[in-house]
């Protein structure tokens, strides 16, 4: 019995090799049969295969497959079924791209030559674009970035709308892959950058974009920290459709209140998912309302289907929701709960940041919104999903030293980044140039400190006591020496022009390192002789094409940070410019001077008005006799847009309001005017060269309008009221005239 099967055993093993030879070298001959007519084909084509690894390989018939797109392995007859995660996956960038980084998936060659310029793609015939969409588009467009040449761009943008990739909504853009395949720019998305706020659909809401993004980068909300590719990518955040296109509502706090607390510890108040991704966060949240300053308040009465989904807790949590008013909360917290929803951002991000309630983040694995850059453990309470009961005891341990820190540090940033969709636009792109040219990349200190990273400009100085506001973070004193220049638009007819008695009072004093009288006049430069000596260097320079904003050009022949702007009839002395001077060194960022005007809201125009009058406030200092820093002109000169310094140079006016609402925008705070002058009006106007001027009522009515247009570029009014007024100490105090320091002021 035994040996019947050991016989059984040996033939039925036998009869295997045998088949398994025969159908081997049956393959064997036909694979070696297919290379001998694939060589002899490529001998006669002249083609010429050169030996690789896989010619000493057998060639199996059923091989592995090399990796296509899901669309194509759809029209295969021969291929398996995909599932639908597979096809998900095949066409999801962030997994074919997941190993980009900039050295690896940028072109820096095309960023050489022209700087960083950006390239949005023109708009294709019957696309729609939704309306955040445009304004992403019109706020590059806008920006000094942009170029119309796509031959001069480092950067480009798709006019193909990518904010919204969950297949249900109606601004879903269906065959997006082969729309964007046929660009003829794309280049694999090489250089390119692709702005998305929603991806993925229920039930899972994956960071799918369902199109292949080749090499470019993703400016995503709601990205993962494991999808997201540091140093390439950017984090942005979630912005409703009504986030203003361009300036946005400041902060909501005004004044610092101390203590900081205020009436609830920590709020939150939003929708609860029954089922589904995002559903265990908020569906805990009860536990840690208590009703009284902790108020964290869900319903789940949303969506068509809710009642059929609803649980014991539905009724219960959607009475309580009802009886608090959103707004209310946000405004009386002190902290705000920020939970993940079906994707990891929510709207209640922005919305914390512009309350001043400090936001708690409960979001495992969100990156969050320019993390590149911010340090968001300055403005925000990161928390843990897994340590929800925490929360509570957590944030009422913060000393309310910190507190007051944290508010602080969300007004900053809700300001410099994040009000407008062109401030959330621009900090990208800012991120990204900074990243190309690295030895000249903003640090940290500035991306976190007042003004941000938006209006200090690396291409002007890698130092940063080269900018006004970082003297006392550096340890450094003010600039003690400062530079006049005059701006001269009449001929130099006689000595006793009050453009001469000007120089000669601004030589005199003791902080004037050197004086430049900038010749904006039609009649050629007077002779050297023509010039009174000084004890300072005197050099005289051509306005460049003689318009009106080349006073405020970025001349190399200033050596001073500070800039004593004069126009060519003021009439000061050197006791006021010394006292203007030293009052400019305790605020080196603002504009410091002697006229002053103010702004005021019209109702029955709807618009701006502009006024001369001597009222009790003033929101600007004229720069015809005034003190900043020499960074405006840097600052005016490139960072302003074309359009408007045209406007100023085809009116020949407006150029000092532009000054200050430059300035306004950057400090967030008033210009400062030093002691009042009356004869500085009347004295300016008994002069030829401005009497037509200031007596023109056309030149007030382009200043009016001025107004309107500046403030509609900035989005928004910077300029700022005030009412303080620095006078010398004693300044006409019934007290000895030779106990004051600045004692020829008061006989002006």
């Amino acid at each position: 019995m035994q040996a019947k099967k050991r016989y059984f055993i040996l033939l039925s093993a036998g009869s295997c090799l045998a088949l398994l030879f025969y159908f081997g070298g049956l393959q064997l001959r036909a694979s070696r049969r297919s290379r001998r007519e694939e060589h002899s084909s490529g001998g006669r084509n002249g083609l010429h295969h050169h030996p690789g690894p896989d010619r000493f390989w057998p060639r199996f018939p059923d091989a592995l497959r090399p990796f296509v797109p899901g669309d194509q392995l759809e029209n295969e007859d021969s291929v398996a079924p995909v599932s639908p995660r597979q096809k998900r996956d095949a066409n999801s960038s962030i997994y074919k791209g997941k190993k980009c980084r900039m050295e690896s998936c940028f072109d820096f060659a095309l960023c050489k030559k022209n700087g960083f310029k950006v390239y949005v793609y023109p708009q294709q015939k019957g696309e729609k674009i939704a309306e955040s969409y445009q304004n992403i588009l019109a706020a590059i467009e806008g920006s000094r970035f942009y170029t119309s040449d796509p031959s001069q761009a480092c950067l480009f943008v798709l006019s193909l709308d990518t904010l919204d990739r969950d297949q249900l909504s109606p601004q879903y853009v269906h065959n997006l892959r082969s729309k964007v395949q046929s660009l003829h720019l794309w280049n694999n998305g090489r250089n390119h950058l692709i702005f998305n706020l929603y991806s993925g659909t229920w039930p899972d809401y994956t960071e799918d974009v369902g199109f292949d993004i080749g090499q470019a980068m993703l400016a995503k909300a709601s990205i993962s920290t494991e999808n997201f590719r540091p140093n390439f990518d950017v984090s942005i955040p979630l912005f409703s459709k009504d986030h203003p296109r361009t300036g946005g509502e400041r902060g909501f706090l005004k004044f610092n209140t101390i203590p900081p607390l205020r009436k609830y510890m920590l709020v939150f108040k939003g929708k609860r998912y029954l089922t589904g991704i995002g559903s265990d966060t908020r569906n805990a949240l009860y536990h840690v309302h208590n009703g009284e300053d902790v108020l964290l308040l869900t319903t789940c009465k949303h969506g068509k289907d809710w009642q059929k989904h609803k649980d014991s807790r539905c009724d219960r949590d959607n009475t309580e929701y009802e009886k608090y008013d959103y707004r209310e909360m946000l405004h009386n917290a002190t902290f705000c709960l920020v939970p993940r929803g079906r994707r990891l951002g929510s709207f209640r991000f922005l919305e914390a940041l512009q309350a001043a309630c400090v936001p708690v983040m409960l979001s495992n694995g969100w990156e969050l919104p320019f993390s590149e850059v911010i340090n968001w453990n300055q403005a925000a309470v990161i928390g843990d999903e897994r340590l929800l009961l925490q929360i509570p005891s957590t944030i009422r341990s913060i000393h309310q030293d910190k507190i007051l820190a944290l508010r602080q540090q969300t007004q900053f940033l809700w300001e410099a980044y994040f009000s407008s969709v062109e401030k959330i636009v621009l900090t990208t792109l800012e991120i990204i140039q900074d990243r190309i040219f690295k030895h000249i990349s903003r640090n940290s200190l500035i991306w976190n400190k007042h003004p941000g990273g938006l209006f200090v400009l690396p291409q002007y100085s890698s130092y940063l006591g080269d900018f006004p506001y970082y003297y006392a973070n550096l340890g450094l004193k003010p600039p003690s020496k400062f530079t006049a220049v005059i701006h001269a638009v009449t001929p130099l007819v006689s000595q006793s022009q009050p453009v001469l008695k000007l120089l000669m009072a601004a030589a005199k004093s003791q902080y004037c390192a050197q004086i430049i009288v900038l010749w904006n006049c039609d009649k050629p430069l007077p002779a050297k002789h023509r010039w009174p000596a000084t004890t300072v260097p005197v050099i005289v320079i051509e306005g460049e094409s003689k318009v009106m904003s080349s006073r405020f050009l970025p001349y190399d022949n200033i050596v001073t940070d500070a800039v004593l702007s004069l126009d060519e009839d003021t009439v000061l002395s050197t006791t006021e410019v010394d006292f203007a001077f030293t009052v400019w060194q305790s605020f080196p960022e603002r504009i410091v001077g002697y006229p002053a005007r103010s702004h005021f809201w019209d109702n029955s125009k709807e618009r701006w008005g502009y006024t001369s009058k001597w009222t009790n406030d003033y929101s600007m200092v004229l720069t015809g006799a005034a003190i900043y820093h020499k960074y405006y002109h840097y600052l005016y000169t490139h960072y302003l847009p074309a359009s408007l310094k045209n406007m100023v140079d085809q009116l020949a006016n407006c150029e000092d309001i532009l000054m200050n609402f430059l300035v306004s925008a950057v400090t967030k705070l008033p210009p400062i005017k030093v002691t009042q002058k009356k004869q500085y009006k009347e004295t300016m106007m008994g002069q030829t060269s401005r009497a037509s001027r200031w007596a023109d009522p056309d030149h007030f009515a382009q200043r009016q309008s001025c107004m309107n247009t500046f403030a509609s570029w900035f989005g928004y009014m910077p300029l700022i009221h005030s009412q303080m007024r620095l006078d010398p100490v004693l300044f006409k105090d019934q007290v000895s005239i030779l106990r004051k320091k600045y004692r020829d002021i008061e006989r002006l």
